[in-house]
């Protein structure tokens, strides 16, 4: 693992942050999930939820390094430049590019793609493209980020419009529609079938709808979002403090019988 370096604030557009390299390779630019928070009016804690939340779907030393969790050395780093909160902080994460990429598709929202084009353009790939004298690089990067942007929005927007419908039929095909603009494939997917909340799950098994969601996540069986699978599918619901519609994971009957063996 290389060495890690703070280079200074760095300063794009109105966004201001720590300027981190190494960790992921020599001149490779990384990001605190700190910064990361205070870039998209998040708390920092809820930026670690979300990094926990789909752990597996993070390489370590690729997509992201624990500074808390890796050897003394990053824990020192840590310490030096002021990244533990408190006795009580875990976890003091960094994401490389493709982590913060990955990151932004479960924050989902367009401040975020708007940012991350800011930080590719300007940060990430600045030293590559000058080192390299290939000024086109970030251009050619730029466009293809987009078009991975657009092809997400518009597969939400097909999913958002399928699970409001109500004709079994339309509702497959918009499924499909939204599946072919992440996949490139016209991919038919799973009819619908008898579906559990957390809470009916929890009633059912003498749990909380809480434990239903740790358990699902420790065993790996949701998907990202939009999108579904052999144990359940993301739906949007009313939250109960406002009106605002906020995802929801039901559980198909392999979904339900995964919790049930875990918790027997």
């Amino acid at each position: 693992m290389n060495n890690l370096k703070v280079i200074g604030r760095e300063k794009i557009g109105q966004i201001e942050f720590t300027g981190i390299e190494g960790g992921f390779g020599e001149d490779k630019k990384a990001m605190t999930a700190k910064d990361i928070a205070q870039i998209h009016s998040k708390d920092v804690r809820y930026i670690n939820k979300l990094i926990n939340q789909n752990r597996r779907r993070f390489k370590d030393g690729v997509d992201v390094i624990d500074l808390l969790s890796s050897s003394d050395e990053l824990r020192e780093f840590a310490e030096q430049n002021g990244l533990i909160g408190s006795n009580r902080t875990e976890h003091v994460y960094i994401l490389s590019e493709r982590g913060y990429s990955k990151l932004l598709k479960i924050l989902e929202d367009d401040k975020a793609w708007e940012v991350y084009d800011q930080l590719v353009d300007n940060y990430f790939n600045q030293r590559q493209a000058i080192r390299e004298n290939q000024p086109a690089l970030v251009a050619g990067k730029r466009l293809e980020i987009m078009e991975k942007n657009a092809a997400t929005r518009k597969a939400n927007l097909l999913y958002k419009i399928a699970m409001a419908t109500e004709s079994e039929t339309s509702s497959q095909t918009l499924l499909a529609s939204a599946a072919k603009e992440l996949t490139g494939e016209m991919t038919i997917p799973v009819m619908k079938q008898k579906e559990y909340s957390a809470t009916e799950i929890g009633s059912k098994l003498g749990i909380t709808a809480n434990k239903v969601g740790r358990i699902a996540n420790s065993l790996g069986l949701k998907t990202e979002q939009p999108g579904q699978n052999e144990f359940g599918r993301w739906s949007n619901s009313k939250s109960q403090h406002s009106d605002k519609e906020v995802p929801q994971w039901l559980y198909f009957e392999k979904g339900y019988q995964a919790i049930q063996k875990a918790v027997s």
